[in-house]
């Protein structure tokens, strides 16, 4: 059984926050939860750790269905939001793109079965949950982004955690981390040979998951751009016009959700989220805004 250096930590059952407090000494409050970003839930804060939650939940995992070269790692039941992690095996390694709370022994030997990781990169600070736990377990390091180090809540003695302070950053040869900005200042998504790895600030809407996407009609939203997804607080088109020059110059064909299933492939995914921007933007009122005069390279 693998043994986690946070296994008696504090963690926050609604968002998998883990804190630097013993598990039988909660506080008042999970201060990622009361940021109007999140939510308590009508039943209140609730707390528990690791320890206590073994033998409650199961690491499960699934193959991408184009590329085999991808894994979907998620638990079931959720602990927390319930995102996935994404198992990316490149040429020069293995990166994990997010991570979730529970992290079982299953999960740890599918991982080393598949060669470890080289590499783990947290979108922003709703997924950093037990994100020291999964480094140390794996002995590589874990990237977040400098702009968002106060939603930190874990001193890391053990110098597992670099922080990024650049746009852009290089975790792997062909594996870059962009700095997106919008649901957080230092919200990333993940860039790796004809994929783009998102979470919060590029979200998939019910309509983007269409099986076969070109034949939908033009002005059909497949994307969303939100400062809360719980909550229903989208992004001002400033924002949203940064999130677009931060990934306009990388080509993609395919996006990856923070969900099970949350995929969106083909000619012309690049050019849907430009789209779905300008569809977003005209709907709060702004027709002549500078982000409806960008359009996608050639």
């Amino acid at each position: 059984m693998v043994t986690f250096e946070g296994e008696d930590l504090l963690l926050c059952v609604t968002c998998g926050t883990q804190y630097d407090v013993p598990a039988d000494k909660p506080l008042d409050n999970c201060r990622i939860c009361d940021d109007p970003r999140q939510y308590v839930p009508p039943t209140g804060q609730a707390w528990t750790s690791l320890r206590k939650e073994r033998g409650k939940h199961e690491n499960q995992w699934k193959q991408d269905e184009e590329d085999s070269r991808m894994w979907y790692i998620y638990t079931d039941p959720k602990l927390g939001i319930g995102e996935r992690a994404c198992l990316i095996q490149t040429e020069h390694g293995n990166v994990l793109w997010d991570c979730f709370a529970y992290l079982g022994d299953e999960a740890v030997d599918f991982i080393n079965s598949k060669g470890g990781l080289k590499a783990i990169v947290i979108s922003h600070p709703h997924f950093y949950t037990t994100h020291l736990d999964w480094a140390s377990t794996f002995s590589c390091p874990v990237y977040v982004h400098s702009a968002d180090s106060t939603w930190l809540n874990r001193a890391d003695p053990s110098g597992h955690r670099v922080l990024i302070d650049t746009p852009t950053f290089t975790i792997l040869p062909g594996v870059t981390a962009i700095q997106t900005g919008g649901h957080f200042a230092g919200s990333m998504v993940l860039h790796w040979t004809t994929h783009l790895f998102i979470a919060d600030s590029i979200v998939n809407v019910p309509s983007g998951l269409y099986p076969d996407h070109s034949s939908r009609p033009t002005g059909t939203s497949t994307y969303a751009f939100m400062w809360s997804i719980p909550n229903m607080i989208p992004l001002d088109p400033d924002r949203i016009l940064a999130i677009w020059r931060a990934v306009r110059g990388f080509e993609f064909s395919a996006t990856h959700g923070l969900f099970i299933g949350w995929e969106v492939r083909g000619e012309g995914t690049k050019g849907r989220v430009l789209e779905s921007m300008k569809i977003q933007v005209r709907a709060q009122g702004f027709e002549s805004h500078a982000l409806l005069e960008e359009r996608v390279e050639g």
